[in-house]
């Protein structure tokens, strides 16, 4: 008798946890349908552009095609940030980047030019890229996701081999970071399909 009441027990707590688990998958579902959870995948998507970016300045340093970060976060980054630097404040770092560019290339660093030309792409892209495009689930994050399949596939290559990438020490950083690039394309499609 007394098997049978742990078995039972067992039994409402397996079940309890499973609906709790399945409350917990529905709120995270409504959360990124409701746009404030993409626009949490879009911020850490780009935040790990970002570092890759750095990254590449650094000695850990790989032969993945970092310029095409760029598109990247043009296509990724919150409508909010955005939007920020599509004003005037983007046009005046626009206008210092090309000044300092152009008048004195000597005192222009070589790692400003990404970040410059991703601040020039924001500031000079027309309206259909710049409001439609970005928007729309099936343009922009197919192109986020082409990009971050392209770069992790180059990565593992140029690490040499999948295994590679995750055990040696400089390749962690980028592989995270580029699984992360994965993330935000992979969910608004989710998102999109199921919607």
């Amino acid at each position: 008798m007394r098997i049978d009441f742990e078995d039972e027990a067992a039994a409402q707590l397996i079940t309890s946890d499973l609906t709790d688990l399945a409350l917990a998958a529905n709120n995270f579902i409504l959360l990124g349908v409701s746009g404030s959870g993409i626009s949490v995948l879009q911020l850490i998507a780009s935040i790990a552009a970002i570092y890759l970016l750095i990254l590449d300045r650094t000695n850990w340093k790989t032969n993945i095609f970092t310029s095409l970060l760029i598109p990247y976060i043009f296509l990724s980054l919150p409508s909010w940030i955005f939007s920020i630097f599509r004003a005037e404040i983007g046009r005046w770092i626009a206008l210092i980047a090309v000044v300092l560019r152009l008048f004195f290339p000597r005192h222009f660093p070589d790692w400003l030019e990404l970040p410059a030309a991703l601040i020039l792409l924001i500031v000079v892209a027309p309206d259909l890229f710049a409001n439609t495009f970005r928007s729309d689930a099936v343009g922009g994050v197919v192109v986020c996701l082409i990009i971050a399949c392209y770069l992790l596939q180059e990565h593992i290559r140029a690490s040499g081999g999948f295994r590679d990438s995750f055990t040696k020490a400089y390749g962690m950083s980028n592989t995270i970071g580029i699984i992360l690039l994965l993330i935000y394309p992979i969910w608004t499609l989710v998102l999109y399909i199921t919607t």
